[in-house]
């Protein structure tokens, strides 16, 4: 891994959820000449969550301040940090989508990722949602090479009954991509 980077930057804005908080972020950004190289946003019970890495000649501190405004009415919080470019992992062997449902308990999402983590699989987006009384995950996981894919399904399987919930793994097909 190389040094922290000075022009790579992770942005996070946390809070409840109001029109404009996309575009008062992304016009920050953009004012400060800063690239968006990737992000996420999702709801979570009508509060915002947002995560982007963005690149430019922007100081950390320049970024805080074009971005303290979103902050100012305390319903929301922002953090920007400086993160490593470009962290090598290892090569994938196979890409998959994980999909548990079942009844909501304690203890769902760590039974069935302790399973991908044992093998030294890495995953790569993972969405829960809770329905009423239904629990459901999915996400998307990169499997080393040489992994018995059969007997890793088997453990998420045997793991997910432990927790009363069921689980399948199923191979993404290179069109899917």
């Amino acid at each position: 891994m190389g040094d922290v980077s000075t022009d790579l930057y992770a942005v996070t804005v946390l809070g409840h959820d109001r029109p404009g908080i996309i575009a008062a972020t992304t016009g920050a950004l953009g004012e400060l000449g800063l690239n968006i190289e990737d992000s996420t946003m999702t709801l979570l019970r009508g509060h915002f969550a947002m995560m982007l890495l963005c690149r430019g000649e922007a100081d950390g501190a320049a970024v805080e301040a074009a971005l303290a405004p979103l902050a100012a009415g305390g319903d929301l919080d922002v953090a920007v940090r400086p993160v490593r470019d470009e962290v090598k992992l290892a090569p994938v062997g196979s890409k998959w989508v994980l999909t548990v449902h079942g009844g909501d308990r304690a203890g769902i999402v760590s039974a069935v990722v302790a399973q991908v983590a044992a093998v030294g699989g890495n995953i790569t987006d993972l969405t829960t949602r809770l329905a009423g009384d239904l629990y459901l995950l999915v996400a998307e996981l990169d499997l080393p090479a040489g992994v018995d894919a059969k007997q890793v399904e088997a453990d998420i399987r045997a793991a997910a009954e432990r927790v009363g919930v069921t689980a399948t793994l199923r191979e993404v097909e290179a069109d899917e991509l």
